[in-house]
């Protein structure tokens, strides 16, 4: 072998170049990294706090205003608390999920990029090789994340206040059939699950409009807005025809899971309503998002 051909042989191949593949522990680590950031924050601390506080009230208001008796007239749900603490839960519910949850929810999502840019962190977070298509999903998983947190935070605060305040045991349920409380007590896990995802088409629209604007400000009024906005258009007789499309317009549904047997069929077409605002809005946040000048 010549001394060339040695000196060749000497040289390494060149290794392949391309881009590294994205590994499902850096897509966690984003993640993580956003469900800190979340839920670290003292206005995220300060609005679970607030839901939580909101059952107390209620129990309170309604142990006061009843003396704790088994009759009373009233809402069903509110009817029913005194004879069951376990309908602490489904009341509580019921009265958080028109106005505070959607706002909690509205500030938290819109918030999400807006945020971020109005601090200026985001040129910083994509300089990082995490890519906008993921950071943006980071992101929408940690405003999901925060729904099934603020819906866990009223049913759990509701059931202990119930718990203190009023009777357990066997649930009349809103058909009139009596259940064991632990088949109440599924039932109440369920209705929690089905509220949370009830937000998540809110949660996409908070996403869309938090990557409009570089005003964490802004995108959380305009989110809040529009939340106020649908809830009085649903309410209005004369709009029937589109009422059926606006994502509160089956929130209530899950009172029928309250029944023997349970009716599921506004609870699915709330589901599919949230799944279709959940794929146009976050189609239409990745378009934004991506194709965003980033300048601060």
């Amino acid at each position: 072998m010549s001394q060339a051909e040695a000196a060749t042989a000497a040289v390494p191949a060149p290794v392949p170049r391309g881009p590294r593949p994205r590994t499902v522990p850096g897509v966690l680590a984003l993640f993580r990294s956003e469900l800190s950031i979340t839920f670290r924050r003292l206005r995220t601390l300060a609005l679970l706090a607030i839901l939580a506080a909101l059952p107390v009230l209620i129990g309170v208001v309604v142990k006061v205003e009843t003396g704790g008796s088994g009759g009373g007239g009233g809402p069903a749900f509110i009817a029913q608390v005194t004879q069951n603490g376990l309908f602490l839960v489904f009341t509580s519910l019921a009265v958080t999920l028109p106005v505070f949850l959607p706002m909690a929810v509205g500030v938290v999502a819109g918030d999400a990029v807006a945020g971020e840019a109005a601090s200026g962190t985001l040129r910083y977070l994509l300089v990082a090789p995490a890519g906008r298509t993921r950071l943006l999903a980071a992101k929408f998983c940690a405003a999901l994340a925060f729904c099934a947190a603020a819906t866990l935070t009223v049913a759990l605060a509701a059931l202990a206040t119930g718990a203190a305040l009023f009777p357990l045991g066997r649930v009349t349920l809103l058909s009139g059939e009596s259940v064991p409380f632990g088949e109440a007590l599924l039932r109440a896990l369920l209705i929690a699950g089905v509220v949370a995802l009830s937000l998540a088409g809110l949660a996409a629209l908070g996403l869309f409009v938090s990557t409009l604007t570089g005003s964490g400000i802004a995108a959380m009024a305009t989110t809040v807005g529009l939340v106020i906005t649908v809830q009085i258009l649903d309410g209005i007789p004369q709009l029937h025809a589109v009422q059926p499309w606006l994502f509160p317009h089956y929130w209530l549904s899950f009172a029928d899971l309250l029944r023997q047997p349970m009716y599921l069929d506004d609870v699915l077409r709330n589901l599919g309503l949230q799944g279709l605002y959940t794929a146009v809005f976050g189609a239409a946040a990745w378009a934004r998002f991506t194709a965003r000048d980033i300048a601060a």
